[in-house]
């Protein structure tokens, strides 16, 4: 059944060891690093909860995004549950609860990938599905080695920074090292820590996927600085004030790990087959770009927003730059609906239905090259207003407060209506907090150098093939035109 965001918040109240500027954080609904958006968050948890938009978001009382999609009309039901979250954020909240539970359906949608002759997952894979669903639980997932990491070695040695198994027992793993980067990880109530990327077929210590409790005795979590905490109020950082996930270094310290909870164990084929060769990433994908497509709708109303307030909008100049805009939204929608409408079986109709997969993979390129075009875009239109803002306080201060209204008002804009606006806007585009999403946005997907050769295997044979058939349909001998 799903849960009420009191019941979220009390469920972060435990012994989870976060760590932020160097100091150990008590219970993260009330530090003022984290309260904020651990609030957010729990209003998500009371729109599926009990809300107007429950039907949506839910089915038979679990959230949907738990749910083996069976066919395209399941696909299209989970994506709009994934917008009502994603439209509650405003695009600024990537890593939600719904993005590991459609990770989880895509594990158990073929659980046979976890069974190898030395260990059977598939039942662990099974009984995590059931347990995130059944409990409504928050997962996240930390899947990146450290940069000091040696790839490629199969004996990296007592020194190697990655999590790895260190040692067996009979009731489970000892696992030892770090992972990154664990987006929204202090928010979450389980964390899943692998590894998606190819490893040595004789890296066995490091081929490892398990997922455990963010209280875990030796689990550690190292927060980067908390944007939420450098906000001044909610008027001046309108989005890093409430929607700061947090990205976090995972540190596992002699971690012990119940077998049950192990989902993959020293086998490098299966640590990376459960990303790819079930709907898993896939899953990932389609949350990503239902909220995508919802960020790029937010920021070009910012943008319609701007120029309205400005005077501008009916310029031509910058009707084509939000013609361009909208252009770019109308493109992040037809990836979202285009997946959809491709999906193809699992398993052999075993496993339900994916997304489909070539454009799953090409939205990874469009979405990295999109959003840095469509930030500066904005930003032009914003102008130099973004750059000289007044703060809340001054709007309050009985002197400088008329003054700021006099000299920063525009034609049928109140200065502190203007200035709202352009604050918005700056949090969206220029501030810390924006960079971090443009870097984000650029790269939550990987490196470009993997997800491009990933997608030159992508309908290869159907391009070559079709050249081939022009280049076969005539010769020296041809005739001339007729």
């Amino acid at each position: 059944m799903t849960r009420s965001g009191r019941d979220y918040l009390e469920s972060l109240r435990d012994e989870r060891e976060i760590w932020l500027d160097g100091e150990r954080v008590g219970d993260i609904t009330r530090h003022p690093a984290f309260r904020n958006t651990a609030a957010s968050i729990a209003r998500l948890y009371d729109l599926a909860h009990d809300s107007e938009h429950t039907p949506v978001l839910t089915e038979d009382g679990t959230h949907r995004a738990f749910a083996v999609p069976r066919s395209y009309e399941d696909l299209v039901a989970r994506r709009e549950a994934y917008r009502v979250w994603a439209k509650a954020g405003y695009g600024f909240l990537g890593r939600t609860p719904d993005c590991m539970a459609g990770g989880a359906a895509g594990f158990a949608a073929v659980p046979h990938v976890f069974t190898t002759d030395a260990f059977d997952g598939a039942e662990n894979a099974l009984a995590h599905h059931r347990r995130l669903a059944e409990g409504d639980l928050f997962a996240a997932f930390t899947l990146t080695n450290p940069p000091t990491a040696r790839p490629g070695s199969a004996h990296p040695g007592d020194d190697d920074p990655v999590v790895r198994v260190v040692a067996e027992k009979d009731g489970g793993i000892v696992v030892r090292g770090a992972k990154m980067i664990g987006t929204a990880a202090v928010f979450a109530n389980e964390v899943v820590v692998g590894t998606i990327e190819p490893l040595a077929p004789g890296d066995t210590d490091r081929a490892v996927c398990f997922s455990v409790p963010v209280d875990t005795p030796g689990l550690r979590l190292v927060a980067r600085t908390s944007y939420e905490a450098a906000a001044r109020s909610v008027f001046d950082n309108p989005l890093s004030s409430r929607f700061d996930e947090n990205d976090a270094l995972l540190v596992c310290d002699d971690v012990f790990v119940p077998w049950e909870n192990v989902l993959a164990h020293r086998d490098p084929d299966v640590t990376f087959r459960m990303w790819w060769d079930t709907p898993a990433y896939l899953n990932l994908s389609h949350q990503a770009a239902a909220r995508f497509w919802t960020k790029l709708e937010f920021l070009t109303g910012i943008a319609i927003l701007l120029a309205k307030a400005n005077g501008t909008y009916d310029l031509p100049p910058v009707t084509q730059a939000i013609g361009r805009l909208l252009g770019k939204v109308a493109q992040a929608k037809a990836f979202v609906l285009a997946a959809e409408a491709s999906c193809t079986p699992v398993d052999g109709g075993r496993g339900g239905v994916a997304p489909g997969q070539d454009i799953s993979f090409a939205h990874r390129i469009m979405a990295g090259e999109v959003y840095p075009q469509a930030v500066q875009e904005i930003r032009l239109l914003a102008g130099g207003g973004l750059i000289q803002l007044p703060s809340g306080r001054d709007l309050l201060h009985p002197e400088l407060g008329p003054l700021v209204g006099t000299y920063l008002r525009a034609p049928g804009s109140p200065a502190e209506d203007r200035i709202k606006l352009l604050k918005l806007a700056w949090d969206a585009l220029g501030s810390e907090f924006a960079g971090r999403h443009e870097q984000y946005e650029r790269l939550y997907h990987g490196a470009p150098h993997v997800y491009l050769t990933q997608q030159a295997t992508q309908g290869v044979d159907a391009c070559e093939s079709l050249a081939r058939a022009c280049l076969d349909g005539y010769g020296l001998e041809t005739g001339p035109r007729q």
